[in-house]
């Protein structure tokens, strides 16, 4: 355009020939004004199609674009706070979760050793129970060793006795003796 306009300059020397001088240019650039302004008619045609049919469907179709990107970028923020949610919960649910098992663990063992002391204190009791009954077996056969043993002694001290003296003893004798045989070993 400024070449044009220097042009322009150049061709008019003066302010009155300015009629003169756009028919030179017309016939030196070969300007036909029919053909200029149907061209400029044919241009502006098709700018108008142009922008009715080509450049508003594409400003729409970005348009939509940016609004599907905005609602996906919106929709991300809002996956991320839930997944944020969704963590802390988790982080919670394991955490009581932990908790939880440690209580069960520890309740575990103090069971366990509430059992065991049980279990000590039966089998305590079951040897207890077990020694009393060999001391009283003991005791008895003791008893049962000792009355045998007296029976025998008197016996014993009966056929000494008899012997000694040669003669044969009545069993009023053979009780006396018996019976003084075992106050001595009692005694």
């Amino acid at each position: 355009m400024t070449d044009f306009l220097a042009i322009l300059a150049a061709a008019a020397p003066a302010a009155g020939e300015a009629g003169n001088v756009v028919q030179e240019i017309s016939r030196t650039f070969g300007l036909n004004l029919t053909h200029f302004i149907s061209q400029v008619i044919s241009f502006s045609i098709v700018a108008l199609c142009l922008h009715r049919f080509a450049y508003k469907p594409i400003l729409k179709v970005l348009e939509d674009r940016r609004q599907t990107i905005a609602e996906s970028l919106a929709n991300a923020e809002r996956i991320k706070e839930e997944l944020a949610r969704t963590e802390a919960a988790r982080r919670e649910i394991l955490a009581r979760a932990n908790e939880q098992a440690g209580k069960l663990i520890e309740e575990a063992r103090a069971l366990a050793a509430r059992i065991q002391e049980q279990e000590t204190q039966k089998a305590i009791a079951a040897a207890e129970q077990i020694l009393a009954r060999s001391r009283e077996a003991a005791q008895a056969d003791y008893a049962r060793m000792l009355a045998e043993l007296r029976r025998e002694v008197g016996r014993l001290v009966v056929q000494t006795t008899a012997r000694v003296t040669g003669k044969v003893l009545t069993l009023e004798d053979q009780r006396r003796l018996a019976e003084e045989a075992t106050r001595q070993l009692a005694a």
